[in-house]
C-alpha cells in the first residue's frame, strides 16, 4: 500500500495537471515573463490543478468507491476522504495566495479558473451543461498568463477561443472511457445524453476548430510553424477519428488530446506579441 503522500499525490490526476502546468509554463516563456514570475506562476497552477483534481476524487468518493474505480486512491482505501479534502483546499488557497503577487488581474482570473473547474466537480459535470466549465476555464488560461505581465494584457480573442476548444476536446476525450460507470451512478453530463460515438466525433471536430484557430487567428503572415501545428493536429484528428469507429473508448484518447493541445500550446507561445489582444 503506498504511503498517505503518495495516495494524496495520485489523487491530484499528475498526468493532466502536469501538462497544464507545463501549459502555461510555455505560454508564460513565450509572452516573456521573467523568472520569477514564471516561477509563481508555474507553482500557482500546479497548485490550481492539484486542487481540480483531488476535489474531484474527494466528492467523487462514493461513486468511485461504488464502481470499484481500482485507479483511484480513496476507492482503493489508501487514503481517507477526509485527508483528500484537506488537500483540496490546502491547495486552492496556495493557488490563489502564490498568483497574488502577480497582479490582481491575474489572481480574479485565476479565482474564476478554479471557480468554474470547482464547479464542474460539485454539480455541473451531472447536466448537459458540464462541457461550460471547461469552456471558461480552459478559455482563461492564456488570460492568466498574459495578465500576469508586469503591464498586464488580455489575450488575443483567438487565443481564448483556442483555449476554450482545447477544454472541449479535454472534456469529451476525459470523460468518454467513463460513460457507462457514470450512467450508473447517476452522473448524466453532455457526452452522457449525446452518446459515445457523437461525443467522441465532437471531440475531434473541437481539436481540429482549435488547430484551424491556431493557424488564422495571429495577425500578420502565416508562420511555418503554424503550418507544421496544424499538419500535426489534424493527423492527430485524423487517428483520433480512427480510434473512435475501431476500438472502445479508452484513454489513449485523452492522451492525444494532450499531444495536441501541446502542439498547439507551442504555436501559441510562437506567436510572441501577437498573442496578445
Amino acid at each position: 500500500m503506498p504511503t498517505t503522500a503518495v495516495a494524496l499525490l495520485r489523487s491530484t490526476h499528475p498526468g493532466p495537471a502536469a501538462a497544464v502546468t507545463l501549459i502555461v509554463v510555455v505560454l508564460g516563456l513565450g509572452v516573456g515573463l521573467d523568472g520569477w514570475r514564471l516561477a509563481l506562476l508555474g507553482i500557482a497552477f500546479a497548485a490550481n490543478q492539484a486542487s481540480v483534481g483531488l476535489s474531484n476524487d474527494w466528492i467523487d468518493a462514493d461513486r468511485d468507491t461504488a464502481v470499484g474505480r481500482t485507479d483511484k486512491p480513496i476507492a482503493r482505501g489508501w487514503v481517507s476522504a477526509s485527508a483528500v479534502r484537506a488537500a483540496a483546499f490546502t491547495t486552492l488557497a496556495l493557488a490563489i495566495a502564490a498568483t497574488v503577487p502577480l497582479g490582481w488581474l491575474a489572481t480574479l482570473a485565476q479565482a474564476v479558473f478554479l471557480a468554474s473547474a470547482w464547479s464542474y466537480n460539485v454539480v455541473l459535470k451531472r447536466t448537459a451543461a458540464s462541457v461550460l466549465p471547461y469552456v471558461l476555464s480552459f478559455g482563461l488560461l492564456p488570460a492568466v498568463v498574459t495578465l500576469s505581465l508586469p503591464v498586464p494584457a488580455w489575450p488575443a480573442a483567438w487565443a481564448m477561443g483556442l483555449g476554450a476548444l482545447l477544454g472541449v476536446a479535454a472534456h469529451f476525450a476525459n470523460v468518454l472511457p467513463d460513460l457507462d460507470d457514470d450512467k450508473a451512478t447517476g452522473v448524466r453530463g453532455l457526452p452522457h445524453r449525446i452518446g459515445a460515438r457523437a461525443t467522441g466525433l465532437a471531440t475531434w471536430a473541437a481539436l481540429f476548430a482549435a488547430s484551424v484557430l491556431a493557424l488564422v487567428g495571429p495577425v500578420g503572415e502565416v508562420t511555418g510553424v503554424q503550418w507544421a501545428g496544424f499538419v500535426a493536429t489534424t493527423v492527430i484528428a485524423i487517428v483520433g477519428v480512427a480510434l473512435v469507429f475501431s476500438r472502445p473508448p479508452s484513454r489513449r484518447l485523452f492522451q492525444l488530446i494532450i499531444a495536441a493541445a501541446l502542439v498547439n500550446v507551442v504555436v501559441l507561445a510562437l506567436a510572441g506579441s501577437r498573442l496578445l489582444a
